[in-house]
C-alpha cells in the first residue's frame, strides 16, 4: 500500500499541468480564425516624396478576393485606385494612381475564416504631386467713377433750340408788329381826310 501513494502524489502535478495548458491554448483558436492587417507599403503614417507605382497591404492570413473590398482615395476625396487589385496569399497589390500632393487614404474590407469581416485603413501623405489648379475668377466689373457719363450727348429736350434759331423768329415777331402801326396810321389819315371833306362841304353849302 505504502508503494501507490508515490503514484497518486505524481499523477497531480501532470493533470494539473495537462488542464492549464489546454486552457491557454483554448482562447487563442478563435483569435487566429481573426485575420487582421500585419503591414503595409507605404506604411501607415508614411510621408513620400516619390508616389510608388503600387500599393501593398500584408494581412496574418489568407484574404479571399470575393469578400475583399479596397478602396483608395486623395485630396479632395479623388479617387487613386488605378486598376483592379492582385492577389497573392495574405498579400494585395494595387495600382496607385497619384494626383495632388496631400493625404492618401486606403480603406480596406477583408472576412476572416470564421466569417467576421475586418476593416481598417492605411494613411500616407504625398509631398510631392500633381499643383493644384487655380480656379479663375472673373474680373468685376468696375463701376464707373463719379462725374463721368456716356460718351454720347443727351438730346435736347422739345421746344428749345440753338442761338442762330430763336433769332429768325424774334425778327419775324418784329416785323409783323412794324407793319401793324402802319395800318393804324394810315386809318387815322384817312378819318382824318374823311372828316376835313366834310367839313369843307358843310362850308361850302352855307354860303
Amino acid at each position: 500500500m505504502g508503494g501507490r501513494f508515490p503514484r497518486v502524489a505524481l499523477t497531480w502535478p501532470v493533470v494539473v499541468g495537462v488542464a492549464l495548458g489546454v486552457s491557454l491554448l483554448l482562447p487563442a483558436a478563435p483569435a487566429a480564425a481573426h485575420n487582421s492587417l500585419t503591414g503595409s507599403d507605404p506604411r501607415n503614417g508614411a510621408r513620400v516624396a516619390e508616389a510608388p507605382a503600387r500599393i501593398e497591404l500584408r494581412f496574418l492570413a489568407k484574404v479571399d478576393p470575393n469578400t475583399t473590398k479596397i478602396t483608395v482615395t486623395g485630396p479632395d476625396n479623388v479617387a487613386a485606385l488605378g486598376g483592379a487589385p492582385t492577389f497573392s496569399g495574405s498579400r494585395v497589390s494595387m495600382p496607385f494612381k497619384p494626383g495632388r500632393a496631400g493625404l492618401y487614404v486606403v480603406d480596406y474590407r477583408v472576412a476572416s475564416s470564421d466569417g467576421h469581416p475586418i476593416t481598417g485603413e492605411v494613411r500616407f501623405t504625398l509631398t510631392t504631386g500633381t499643383p493644384a489648379e487655380s480656379p479663375t475668377a472673373s474680373a468685376p466689373a468696375v463701376p464707373p467713377s463719379p462725374g463721368t457719363g456716356p460718351t454720347s450727348a443727351a438730346p435736347e429736350p422739345a421746344g428749345t433750340g440753338s442761338p442762330t434759331a430763336a433769332v429768325p423768329a424774334a425778327k419775324e415777331s418784329d416785323d409783323a408788329g412794324g407793319r401793324g402801326w402802319l395800318w393804324a396810321l394810315g386809318g387815322v389819315l384817312l378819318l382824318a381826310a374823311l372828316a376835313a371833306g366834310l367839313l369843307l362841304r358843310r362850308r361850302s353849302a352855307g354860303r
